[in-house]
Order: structure tokens, then sequence, then C-alpha cells
């Protein structure tokens, strides 16, 4: 189980091997997403809070990157944080997300992407419920929902 000393850790000295890589030209990512996906996801944008498609969303299943389709969060791990974004507590395993440091709009932040294709997801905070005490805050336009068994 991951715990913000981990979080630290990873974006100071490296993430993990990712499982495996996917990588697109910047035109390819253009055609398979939309302009919203593609600003967030690749561009590092931000929904406004309270709009993306699975703030709310309650559904069982699994999360996975809008770009490669890798496994990221299960919904049994999400919670309601009231931040306007989904939440989760971890990824379903710790080589999928990466971790980065994030010093842009004069915050100090960890950046999370799939550690697979480098979407942007969100970030991740030290403020959750326990056991983990994480928030990974997501972006919808990052993720989609895939069902409720990991393919």
């Amino acid at each position: 189980m991951l715990k913000w000393i981990d979080v630290l850790r990873y974006a100071n000295k490296g993430n993990l091997t990712p499982p495996n890589r996917v990588e697109k030209s910047d035109e390819e990512w253009r055609q398979l997403l939309t302009p919203v996906e593609y600003q967030i996801a690749r561009k590092k944008g931000t929904e406004r809070a309270f709009t993306g498609e699975y703030c709310e969303s309650h559904e069982p299943g699994k999360y996975a990157c809008r770009c490669c389709g890798t496994l990221l969060f299960d919904s049994t791990l999400k919670f309601d944080s009231g931040t306007g974004w989904p939440s989760f507590t971890q990824p379903v395993d710790e080589s999928v997300v990466a971790y980065h440091k994030d010093s842009s709009f004069g915050m100090v932040r960890v950046e999370i992407t799939c550690n697979v294709c480098d979407c942007h997801l969100g970030h991740v905070f030290p403020d959750g419920p326990e056991p983990t005490g994480l928030r990974y805050c997501i972006n919808s336009a990052s993720i989609v929902l895939v069902g409720g068994k990991a393919k």
C-alpha cells in the first residue's frame, strides 16, 4: 500500500518501470482524442471542478487511461472528496502511475501521469482517507470506466 513518503520518493528519485510503453506522435494523439481530452491528457490541462463525467459517478468497475487503456484505478477505492474531481486512495498497481514534482502556478504539488503513455491524470495529495491518507485527484477526461472486471 502506497503512502505519502512513497509518492515523494518516486517524485524525487524516479518512478518504477512501467509494465509496457505506448508512444504516439502528437498528431496520432490528436486523432484519437477529442479536443478537450487532448488538452487535458496531453497538454496537462485541468477540467473545471464538478464538471467531469466521473465526478459524481458511483458505478462499479475499473478506470483505465483514456489514451492507452492501461488499468489505473478501481471504483472500490474511489471516494467523495468534495473537491469536484474523481478521487481515489490508490492506483491498481504501483507501476502504472508516475509521479512528478509540479511547481507551476506558484504551488508545489505532485503531478501524476500514466506511466505507460505519459497521459496527464491530475495530482496526488496527502489529505485522503485512511488507510493510505492519499487523494489521487483525477481529471475525468483522462480516464474511462471499463466495467466490472479487469481485462
